[in-house]
C-alpha cells in the first residue's frame, strides 16, 4: 500500500485538452462581443439623423401649414368667383326672361282687345250715323256714350277730320276730286273715321280727297268775272283831265 502524506489534498486529473480550450473560449467571447459594440454605433448615429430630422420639421412645420391654408384659401376664393359669376349668369337670364314674358304678354293683351275692338266698329259707326241725324236720344242715346266710354277706356282712338292732308298710312281714299281752295292732296270729306290704340292703326279713315286744280299755281288771285271793272292799279289808274 502507498502511504498518503497528511495535510495535502489530492488535486483531481485534469485533461490536456481542457485547459487548452480555456483560452480560446475567453479569445471567443471577447471577439464576440466587439463586433456587437461596433454594431451599436451606425444605430446610434441614424437616431441622431432621425431626431436632427425631425427636429428641423419641427420648425419647417408652421411654414408648411400656413403655405396649406393659403392654397385652401385660394382655391375656396376661385370657386367662390366661379359661383358668384354663375348666380350672376342666371340672375341676368332670369331678367331677360321675365321682360320677354312682360313683353309678350303685352303684345297678346294688345292684340285680344284689338280683336275686340274691331268687331265692335260696326256698332260705333252706327252709333256716329245716328247722332248725325239726330237720332241719338233717350236710352239709346246713354247705352251708346256708355259704350263709348268704355272703349275709350281700353284705348281706342278716332281720328280722320277734314281738312287734315291726305296720309296713305292712315287714310284711305274713296272719292277723289280737283279743287282750286286746296294747296295739297287734302281730305275734304270724312266717310267713316279711323281707329287706331297706341301707335297701332286698326282701320284707316275713309275719305275723299281733293286735289289742287292742274295748271293753277298756288296763291295766284283769281282772274276777274266778266262784267267786273278791272283794278284801276292793274289799268294805270284813271285818265287825267
Amino acid at each position: 500500500m502507498t502511504e498518503e502524506t497528511p495535510g495535502f489534498d489530492k488535486k483531481p486529473d485534469v485533461p490536456a485538452e481542457a485547459d487548452a480550450a480555456q483560452p480560446e473560449d475567453a479569445a471567443a467571447q471577447a471577439a464576440g462581443a466587439a463586433p456587437s459594440e461596433e454594431a451599436g454605433g451606425p444605430a446610434d448615429r441614424a437616431g441622431d439623423v432621425h431626431e436632427n430630422d425631425q427636429d428641423i420639421q419641427d420648425m419647417q412645420g408652421p411654414d408648411l401649414q400656413d403655405a396649406s391654408l393659403v392654397a385652401q384659401l385660394d382655391q375656396t376664393r376661385t370657386a367662390l368667383n366661379e359661383r358668384t359669376q354663375d348666380l350672376q349668369r342666371l340672375q341676368a337670364e332670369f331678367q331677360n326672361y321675365r321682360r320677354r314674358v312682360d313683353r309678350d304678354r303685352a303684345a297678346v293683351k294688345e292684340v285680344a282687345v284689338a280683336n275686340l275692338l274691331t268687331e265692335l266698329l260696326p256698332v260705333l259707326d252706327d252709333i256716329g250715323r245716328a247722332r248725325d241725324h239726330g237720332e241719338l236720344v233717350g236710352g239709346f242715346k246713354s247705352v251708346a256714350e256708355s259704350l263709348e266710354m268704355v272703349a275709350a277706356k281700353m284705348g281706342l282712338m278716332q281720328f280722320g277730320k277734314e281738312g287734315e292732308p291726305f296720309d296713305p298710312t292712315v287714310h284711305e281714299a274713296l272719292m277723289h276730286s280737283y279743287s282750286p281752295d286746296v294747296t295739297e292732296t287734302t281730305c275734304v270729306q270724312i266717310l267713316q273715321p279711323g281707329y287706331r290704340i297706341g301707335e297701332r292703326t286698326i282701320r284707316p279713315a275713309r275719305v275723299g280727297v281733293a286735289e289742287p286744280q292742274p295748271g293753277a299755281q298756288p296763291g295766284a288771285p283769281a282772274s276777274p268775272k266778266d262784267g267786273e271793272p278791272a283794278d284801276e292799279e292793274e289799268n294805270g289808274g284813271p285818265d287825267e283831265g
